[in-house]
């Protein structure tokens, strides 16, 4: 499956990034994230449907605040918000549970 992007109101969820115009690696690092291959991890999930992982991300800069994951088989949900962002995290949250239930 290739990435969904949410729009969740204040945030909008996409696929997690490292490339040359975003790189969500020092943000996944404030999360306790250092694994260099995380963001590729995550694509090869979505690919496989093993689990789908979204940055939850501030509108205007892209700028990751927490990230969301589903496992699709279970429908668990896990979030990792950065300091000060815990709405953020939640309403990620909310809006790819809405996501599995219509979905999945």
């Amino acid at each position: 499956m290739e990435p969904v992007e949410i729009n969740a109101g204040s945030w909008y969820l996409r696929a997690l990034r490292a490339d040359d115009r975003v790189d969500d690696r020092p943000a996944l690092a404030d999360l306790g994230e250092h694994s260099p291959g995380h963001v590729d991890d995550a694509a090869a999930q979505w690919e496989s449907e093993t689990r789908f992982t979204w940055a939850v991300c501030e509108p205007t800069t892209g700028e990751l605040l927490a990230e969301v994951a589903l496992d699709p088989a279970s429908r668990d949900v896990t979030v990792r918000c950065r300091p000060g962002c815990d709405e953020a995290g939640q309403t990620g949250a909310e809006a790819v549970r809405r996501f599995a239930a219509a979905m999945l």
